[in-house]
């Protein structure tokens, strides 16, 4: 019979075999992947999520961590690494780093950290489960207030269980879409390996599921004081970020001098909708914001690196955008958004 002694001893070991085979340049997925068939998953997590160095993470998460996360999924709760609990289903790209890695886009979330402060209003157009809502709660702290708004009432419901879950006070969560006018609009979800791509735009295939939604301007949603109190709005809207801004744009001289919009912008769905991104920049540049990218990688293999990396620092664009982008508004005129 196995000892408790013998037991433990077994997985630290195979967890090294595994590092060292992921490490190997001339090591394969079918090798590392025949050493994981011994082996539970939680010691790789484990050794992703808290080791020190980078060594063999990479190899891991894109040899079979992430991919066997996905495709055989477990709820399981994860801790942020701003504090935060949240309930994770790992089939979910979002939900799956936040377990795996502990944040979700750490470029723009280390951004936010530099710009939040207590008493701030922060307003999550496009909130998903909640990540940046909780983030900001904690930044704001009770004399702040966060505005989280999910147009999928599925997603509502999760985002107000991890409010609750992290006693989040300060957090007005709304099930409403946000547009240039009242509307009701047509979601489609793509995959639910992505459950985040709710969007008015079709992708290619058949959608896995719909939903209507009854879509509002910012102005109707936001109170005068949450409108003035703002310090920064992000909004995340897989392509109708067009409407977004129309609707937005009667409001930016109501804001704060200090006041700073986060944006992705995806210039091919938004052309879908008849919409253009330069137009969306022109109206912004208009009413006297300047442009900086951010970068956003969202491979896991390059998390682990990304997360030792010192903050990248926004730098001011003037060219057109092209692709999907993660774009900073500001009344600042400077060549890095510091």
């Amino acid at each position: 019979m196995r000892t408790a002694r013998s037991f433990t001893r077994s997985p630290s070991n195979a967890v090294r075999r595994v590092i060292r085979t992921a490490a190997s340049s001339t090591s394969s997925g079918t090798q590392v992947t025949s050493l994981l068939t011994q082996f539970k998953l939680d010691p790789f997590r484990w050794y992703v999520r808290y080791a020190p160095g980078t060594l063999g993470k990479a190899g891991i998460v894109d040899g079979f961590l992430n991919s066997e996360l996905r495709d055989h999924p477990r709820v399981r709760r994860a801790r942020t690494r701003f504090g935060a609990t949240f309930v994770t289903d790992t089939q979910d790209l979002i939900q799956r780093y936040i377990y795996l890695f502990g944040v979700w886009e750490p470029h723009l979330t280390r951004w936010l950290e530099r710009r939040l402060r207590p008493g701030d209003v922060f307003v999550d157009v496009g909130a998903n489960i909640g990540y940046y809502s909780l983030l900001a709660s904690r930044l704001v702290g009770e004399k702040g207030a966060v505005v989280a708004l999910e147009a999928s009432p599925d997603f509502h419901r999760v985002l107000l269980k991890q409010a609750a879950i992290n006693e989040c006070g300060n957090v007005r969560a709304v099930n409403t879409a946000i547009s240039d006018r009242d509307e009701v609009l047509t979601f489609v979800l793509a995959s639910s390996h992505n459950m985040g791509a709710n969007s008015i735009v079709p992708y290619a295939g058949e959608p896995e599921s719909t939903f209507e939604v009854a879509a509002q301007p910012l102005s109707d949603v936001l109170s005068s004081g949450e409108i003035a109190r703002a310090r920064v709005i992000k909004v995340d809207v897989e392509g109708a970020e067009g409407a977004v801004v129309r609707g937005l744009v009667p409001l930016l001289d109501q804001l704060r001098p200090d006041a700073e919009l986060a944006i992705e912008v995806t210039p091919q769905r938004m052309l879908e909708l008849g919409d253009s991104a330069d137009e969306l920049l022109g109206a912004l540049r208009a009413n006297g914001f300047h442009m900086y990218r951010l970068q956003n990688d969202y491979a896991a293999g390059r998390y682990p690196a990304a997360l030792r990396r010192a903050s990248e620092v926004p730098i001011r664009w003037r060219e057109p955008i092209t692709d999907e982008s993660e774009l900073l508004f500001s009344r600042v005129d400077a060549e890095y958004l510091t």
